[in-house]
């Protein structure tokens, strides 16, 4: 049984229960961690823990100093580095360090030189969008009152006890809560201990009110109590039904898909910053294509991208053998990269067929439809609220999807290629184009692909910024008398053109004398 087995808790988790019963208070992991922490969920990230307890948020944040406290909800933030120097933990540097990294597809340790904007990537986040992934979350036991704008409770209340507080959630699955043993907490040294520690069946206590334990174990998601009670209170639920049957691979029961299709048009009240997290979570999960089938099949999808179901029924011939929807799906199935941006640019790449379909020679044809799909592309971006530097990024991977190759090309215009997409966009571009491929039911890669790759690696040392160039304009203001202004600017210019097409005259005295002739 779920409920009586050995369970795995991260140290940080278990000081937070700690901190809040010693100090007489109730203390409980709530919500998706108690879900995932029962299905043996590896690898849980301070983001997915959730606490809830009869502390009022001032008591709260009275035993947890550092903390932040910004909203009506009753929830107190504890950032991981201020909860790990309260535990005087140990190896906490090393910990808040730790960074998982991506294989890349053009694997960058071959190359002589990495690029300064390559290993600016590996240090962002994947989505910008949310708060900062390393915070516990702890809030009071809470009661809402109705939700006018199927949003957000109009008055939310202190609850008396748990029961209030699992009574509101949204999901049986959600509706979970685990309380360790006090005497068990005591005995950890939080200081030392393992990073993540086991708990025996006998150590703690899974409280079930609404048949949780039996739908996870049935696999399935059902809302607690009336479904279009819960989507009318708030509409962002029916999105998060979708996201979970994909995250955690579980059917939605029928009488709550069923109020998922009566109550989409709600989801016109949700703001996009909420949509687009659920969303992105959604292309991240390992059924992206299902997940996109569900909010067609709901009716939610065109709230959200209703330019994706245009591409219904319009042919593509040539090696295409499905129409531009079911392409678009297919290739979101087989795209290699986990990034959400990534997959979402795969999913948009030919977002523009629709409107670009003619028939020539009774074939059809689709010119520009790249260029007029990063357009798209771009403004459905915008409307997701995504960062401007993920914006850039959907423009790019669809504006250049249609890349071209050929054995007789020369390293120059490689390197063209190269620093039009972005150095840190290569590997991006080359997983769209492997999902584009697969999606068209061809295979993953061609031999010219390939070549093209390895040819990419061995630019990687050459300069592709005028800060890679062997001069600068202090060089040149001290040899050649200019001060700054345009002409500066523009001898910079010429001489980086010259070496993205030679580099081999990327040397100091070399430039200057080519300066000298383009002053002359």
């Amino acid at each position: 049984m779920l409920e009586s087995q050995t369970i795995s808790v991260s140290v940080e988790a278990l000081y937070i229960l700690y901190v809040l019963q010693k100090n007489g208070f109730e203390g409980y992991m709530v919500g998706g961690a108690v879900r995932d922490t029962l299905i043996t969920v590896s690898s849980l990230s301070a983001a997915d823990y959730d606490f809830t307890t009869n502390a009022k948020p001032e008591q709260i944040q009275k035993i947890f100093p550092e903390h932040f406290y910004e909203n009506i909800y009753g929830t107190v933030g504890v950032a991981r580095e201020h909860l790990l120097e309260q535990m005087d933990r140990q190896n906490a540097s090393q910990l808040l360090e730790s960074a998982n990294r991506e294989k890349s597809v053009i694997d960058l340790d071959t190359a002589t030189k990495i690029h300064e904007s390559l290993q600016k990537k590996s240090l962002e986040s994947e989505n910008q969008q949310t708060q900062p992934k390393d915070i516990y979350e702890i809030t009071t036991f809470r009661s809402d009152g109705t939700y006018a704008d199927h949003r957000r409770p109009d008055q939310v209340t202190w609850g008396n006890s748990l029961k209030e507080d699992l009574d509101r959630r949204d999901f049986t699955i959600n509706a979970l809560a685990i309380q360790v043993k006090l005497s068990v907490l005591e005995k950890i040294n939080y200081s030392t201990a393992p990073d993540v520690i086991t708990i025996a069946p006998s150590d703690y206590t899974v409280i079930d009110l609404h048949d949780g334990i039996l739908d996870l174990t049935n696999q399935v998601i059902k809302t607690v109590g009336d479904p279009n009670r819960r989507f009318s209170e708030d509409a962002l639920r029916m999105l998060r039904a979708i996201r979970f049957s994909v995250q955690l691979n579980m059917k939605i029961e029928k009488s709550t898909f069923e109020a998922i299709v009566t109550n989409a048009q709600l989801l016109k009240h949700v703001s996009f910053e909420r949509i687009r997290d659920e969303f992105l979570k959604m292309l991240k999960s390992n059924f992206p294509k299902e997940a996109i089938l569900m909010l067609d099949e709901t009716g939610l999808l065109k709230y959200i991208l209703p330019e994706l179901l245009d591409g219904k029924g319009v042919n593509q011939g040539g090696h295409h053998t499905t129409d531009v929807w079911t392409h678009n799906l297919d290739a979101i199935a087989n795209c290699p990269s986990k990034d959400p941006i990534v997959r979402l640019a795969t999913l948009l790449h030919d977002i523009a067929k629709p409107h670009t379909y003619k028939e020539t020679d009774n074939k059809p044809t689709f010119y520009n439809h790249e260029i007029i799909g990063s357009r798209i592309a771009k403004q459905i971006a915008q409307r997701l609220k995504l960062s401007k530097r993920d914006i850039e990024r959907i423009f790019l991977l669809v504006r250049y999807h249609m890349f071209y190759y050929q054995p007789e090309h020369t390293d120059a215009s490689i390197r063209r290629f190269m620093r039009k997409v972005g150095l840190e966009n290569i590997n991006d571009i080359l997983d769209l184009r492997e999902a584009d491929r697969l999606g068209s039911g061809a295979r993953k890669t061609s031999w010219r692909l390939e070549e093209m790759k390895e040819r990419m690696i061995a630019q990687l040392h050459q300069p592709f910024a005028i800060t890679d160039m062997a001069i600068n304009g202090h060089d040149l203001m001290d040899n050649l008398q200019l001060t700054p202004g345009p002409k500066l600017g523009e001898v910079l210019n010429k001489l980086f053109e010259l070496v993205l097409e030679n580099p081999e005259l990327n040397t100091k005295a070399t430039l200057l004398t080519e300066a000298k002739k383009l002053l002359s």
